[in-house]
């Protein structure tokens, strides 16, 4: 009988001869490659499992990074040849690329909701992320309210003008980027008030980083008096429904 130690002993070599074939010959951004949903599919690879649904959420991952399809696809092929098989399973290129098309196509929608004060995005992009995680943890039989939460943070002490709203604004979003990178699902909700989905495991210390950040960054502000001092940075809970959490997002969400 195979044991757990070493199931997760062959994806971890698979991984890594996945990753030394792709970084060696297709791959244009080495820091780029290694990701979560990289893990889950040499481990459904590695293990003999279906590997459909690990490809799917590759697949939309690297859409929304901006991967081309080319590149991706070669990338795939990669982990398919390190493991010894001749082909990769039509069934996994054909989930993969539809869940990269969706993806690009979803990144073009955010392009065009993008707040131009803060350079998030709005909260229809939220929602969308938010779909997303309900629909991939209820795949893996995974309960989305245990592993994941709402982050909010509050910066908005009173009315501003427009230069200096955005000012605010503007520094409220690099503090975000700084703690949780670009590309991490987060959103204006309005009114000086941003939402990021995160992770409840570790998410204390991100919320102490964040508010290091947004004070530290905030205290620059000529306009000091239009930003809350501390900001307000705290956690949610997600509802147990995708349509829940949309509710939840517009209970909170501000007018500019």
């Amino acid at each position: 009988m195979t044991t757990t130690r070493a199931r997760d002993a062959a994806a971890v070599l698979l991984r890594e001869r996945w990753r030394q074939a792709s970084l060696g010959t297709v791959w244009r951004r080495v820091a780029d490659w290694s990701g979560p949903e990289v893990e889950e599919l040499a481990a459904a690879v590695s293990s003999g499992a279906c590997p459909v649904g690990a490809a799917e959420d590759l697949g939309r991952a690297r859409g929304y990074d901006g991967v081309g399809i080319g590149e991706a696809l070669d990338d795939l092929t990669c982990l398919f040849v390190a493991a010894g098989q001749v082909a990769t399973p039509p069934a996994v290129v054909r989930a993969f690329c539809v869940a990269w098309s969706d993806a690009q196509a979803d990144a073009l929608a955010v392009g065009a909701s993008t707040d131009p004060e803060t350079g998030l995005p709005r909260q229809e992009y939220l929602a969308v992320r938010l779909e997303e995680t309900y629909l991939t943890a209820a795949r893996r039989g995974r309960s989305v309210t245990e592993e994941h939460c709402l982050v909010l943070v509050d910066v908005a002490a009173g009315d501003l003008p427009p230069l200096a709203r955005a000012a605010r604004s503007a520094v409220a979003g690099d503090a975000l980027a700084r703690v949780y990178g670009h590309g991490h699902p987060m959103a204006t909700l309005g009114g000086g008030l941003f939402a990021v989905l995160d992770d409840r495991d570790g998410v204390e210390d991100r919320v102490h980083r964040t508010h290091h950040a947004v004070s530290a960054l905030c205290a620059g502000l000529e306009a000091a008096v239009g930003v809350r001092v501390p900001p307000h940075v705290w956690s949610v809970p997600l509802p147990a429904t995708h349509d829940e959490a949309v509710r939840l997002l517009g209970r909170h969400a501000r007018q500019p």
